[in-house]
């Protein structure tokens, strides 16, 4: 989340110097992106989520590595990695008749608690929306719908301007 006038991030730093224990700690600043890089969502499973795009972080025409985390709400301040879900993308360009890009390879997860991986193909430069579907380990859709004629975008996506 943003800050705003009454909300803030602080980080706490605990660290050991010749046995000796310090805390650093400030307000950082957080603020609100132009796109939507991060996403919470219900799942079909009731249970709630948290999709953040990681990479790539300078995209490029061309075929990118795409990194995204995925994290299960264990309570209001806690979420824990969730493990063996894919994430299908499908990025299109809006204000170009919802142009698609070939090549594209679905994110896995490349170990227990880690990032999710895939190739992001984008063939030119501009706004792109990458439309997302996440499955789980049985591979059933639990947010995300694929782009059609009729629905033009998913309601689980990514932004991205270069």
């Amino acid at each position: 989340m943003a800050q705003n006038a009454t909300e803030y991030w602080e980080l706490t730093f605990n660290y050991t110097v010749n046995n000796v224990t310090y805390t650093a700690a400030d307000k950082i600043n957080v603020p609100a992106s132009a796109k939507r890089t991060v996403s919470s969502f219900k799942g079909s499973d009731a249970s709630n989520y948290l999709i953040a795009y990681i990479a790539p972080s300078s995209p490029k025409v061309a075929i990118n590595d795409m990194t995204v985390g995925i994290y299960k709400m264990k309570d209001m301040m806690n979420f824990e990695a969730v493990n063996n879900f894919k994430v299908k993308i499908d990025p299109r360009m809006p204000s170009m008749g919802n142009h698609g890009s070939p090549n594209n390879t679905d994110l896995l997860q490349s170990e227990t608690n880690s990032f999710y991986k895939g190739k992001l193909s984008l063939t030119m430069t501009g706004y792109w929306k990458i439309n997302l579907q996440v499955l789980n380990d049985k591979n059933e859709t639990i947010k995300g719908e694929p782009v059609t004629t009729d629905n033009p975008s998913s309601s689980l996506y990514f932004e991205i301007e270069f």
